[in-house]
């Protein structure tokens, strides 16, 4: 997903484009480790007393590995009673009851403070953690499970997103207390800007925007230009309704390298990728040159939120899914008033580029030129398209494509009543005369 670039136009610095987000798997692996056998010094406290169930259990053999299972299935029903108390504190605004499984003392409680006033600032309305692993050990009186929440913002009746990190435990004279608290790592979703930032929000009638307390001076204007966008990339929707709700983060430069896996191409300004459920989260990078083309920059990347199905788009369709972006956040300029129109031209030129579509790429490496061009490309494809068939067709075709899993002609010959061949050749004589 990216932005146009700054061809010509003097108040454009630097380009700004966006790479699509894939869904990746989350998945942090454990080395297996025996539970060893503990007495609990907390066991006297009503709030960690064994259940007769865990008590009553019979052993099989008298050997170590049943006392081992007793520990750790007691182990696993005490921390999920734990999160479960804990969720429902959250959805309450308790933070004395969000914080209570914590050691007060360890580096657990700052991080969950830091998350409580995050989660309430983004409107939390639905928290489910679980944690179903048996726990491992860890050291003396320590133990490490996985823990899954399903979660909501801003929508009461939302389908949840997930995610799930490590939670590190032990043995307290006031019972099993949390230690540590692992943000998620995977490649593209973690970890969630709540969980590493303390976030200031502000909330629109379409769109939540949320940045760090050192940028907070600018999320007036953001939410401004977010809810503007909202209007447009709306109008672009496939697969359903529009988005019950935007969610855009705005990142400074230490976020932007560490937020939903960080590790995007040195070119890029902005990003939209799935996140579980139906929510497709923007992601704004603060250090682009946003004084003049904050708006673009978030109708493109709002439009990539309200047309990426959940899985995310198919490389295929990247010339696709950026012209129409480009569509949206140009707002349909001519070609010769498209401001990446002089890349596009070198491109042609230096390149020879003649298709087809279904190729075009970039390299993370590539020239800002290259970048813009490419966009361009896309852009004045899918233009042509819409001149000739509609914008209401192309997104059909978007549709049929990347929510439908068509094939191309097939795609082409259902919604265009043409084989994608003969389009492909045209549109790229249309780019190519535009260039020329």
């Amino acid at each position: 997903m990216a932005e146009e670039t700054g061809a010509p136009a003097p108040r454009r610095r630097w380009p700004l484009w966006l790479p699509i987000g894939l869904v990746v798997a989350l998945v942090l692996c454990v080395a297996p480790v025996a539970v060893g056998v503990v007495v609990f010094r907390g066991l006297g406290s009503p709030a960690w007393t064994a259940t007769p169930a865990a008590k009553a259990e019979p052993a099989r053999s008298p050997v170590a590995g049943d006392a081992e299972r007793v520990t750790a299935a007691w182990l696993r029903e005490r921390i999920g009673d734990a999160l479960t108390a804990q969720g429902a504190a959250l959805l309450k605004g308790d933070q004395a009851g969000f914080l209570a499984i914590a050691d007060p003392a360890s580096p657990a409680a700052a991080t969950l403070r830091q998350q409580f006033g995050s989660l309430r600032a983004m409107k939390v309305t639905h928290w489910t953690p679980t944690a179903d692993a048996i726990p491992s050990s860890v050291g003396t009186n320590k133990w490490r499970t996985l823990v899954e929440v399903d979660h909501c913002f801003v929508e009461p009746g939302c389908k949840p997103m997930t995610i799930t990190y490590g939670t590190v435990w032990t043995d307290t004279a006031a019972g099993l207390k949390l230690v540590g608290v692992e943000p998620s790592m995977s490649t593209y979703d973690g970890p969630r800007p709540w969980e590493v930032d303390p976030m200031v929000v502000a909330t629109g009638k379409r769109v939540m925007v949320a940045t760090t307390p050192a940028l907070r001076g600018q999320l007036k204007t953001l939410l401004a230009e977010a809810e503007k966008a909202a209007v447009v990339a709306d109008r672009y929707t496939v697969g359903g309704p529009p988005p019950a709700h935007y969610e855009v983060f705005y990142a400074g430069a230490a976020q932007w390298k560490r937020w939903f896996g960080g590790k995007r191409p040195a070119w890029t300004a902005g990003y939209a990728l799935p996140v579980g459920g139906r929510q497709i989260d923007v992601v704004v990078n603060a250090a682009a040159p946003q004084h003049n083309n904050l708006d673009d920059l978030l109708r493109h990347e709002m439009t990539h939120a309200s047309t990426m199905p959940p899985t995310g788009f198919p490389a295929s369709a990247w010339w696709l899914v950026e012209g129409i972006a480009e569509l949206a956040g140009s707002g349909g300029a001519s070609p010769q008033s498209y401001e990446g129109i002089e890349e596009v031209r070198r491109l042609v030129r230096e390149r020879n580029w003649a298709g087809p579509l279904q190729d075009l790429k970039i390299a993370d490496n590539a020239a800002d030129w290259e970048v813009a061009g490419a966009y361009g490309v896309g852009y004045l494809a899918v233009r042509q398209l819409a001149e000739r068939f509609g914008e209401a067709d192309v997104l059909a075709f978007l549709k049929a494509l990347t929510h439908d899993g068509l094939e191309i002609d097939e795609a082409s010959q259902e919604v265009f009543g043409e084989p994608w061949a003969l389009l492909n050749d045209q549109c790229v004589a249309a780019v190519r005369a535009a260039a020329a």
